[in-house]
């Protein structure tokens, strides 16, 4: 009995560091990075974003990544950005369905490519955070809480299923 209790608890140990990790990391631009003359309409291609999933941006410090809307993004229109980040390495979790855009708030540069719309897909998992080291393009929730709260009850049911 005891054997199985242990199987049990390594069953859910390993459903515990599973499930948190099945949001995908997209590097934009893969190796390019994020910077002119990639294409990155074609760099979107074939791949599926989700609710929770995140796009890592890195870039030297002379460029930004802006969140802008629909207009902007289509017009390459600078200083009108939701969020603004130009720390070389910012880090968007997707946290909502719908087309999100980002170009590069250096005029001329999202004309030189570097723009890029990602459209989103609902999951079943809607909570997500952007975390950069530039407070001003962060969103107003973060999921460190409910995964702090997620880890402890996992652990909580090995340490049941062991003691049982």
């Amino acid at each position: 009995m005891a054997s199985l209790s242990v199987g049990v608890a390594c069953v859910l140990l390993v459903l515990c560091m599973v499930v948190p990790s099945l949001a995908a990391v997209y590097t934009v631009g893969d190796t390019s990075g994020w910077t002119t003359g990639i294409d990155y309409s074609t760099w979107t291609q074939g791949k599926t974003f989700k609710v929770g999933d995140t796009l890592v941006f890195k870039y030297p410090t002379f460029h930004t990544v802006d969140e802008v809307s629909s207009s902007d993004y289509s017009t390459c229109t600078v200083g009108n950005a939701i969020r603004s980040d130009n720390s070389g390495s910012t880090t968007v979790t997707l946290k909502a369905a719908g087309t999100h855009y980002f170009i590069c708030g250096v005029v001329g540069h999202c004309g030189n490519g570097m723009k890029l719309a990602v459209k989103v897909e609902s999951s079943s998992s809607t909570t997500a955070t952007t975390t950069t080291t530039n407070p001003d393009f962060s969103y107003s929730s973060s999921n460190r809480s409910s995964f702090a709260a997620y880890f402890i009850t996992c652990v909580a049911l090995i340490v049941i299923l062991v003691i049982n």
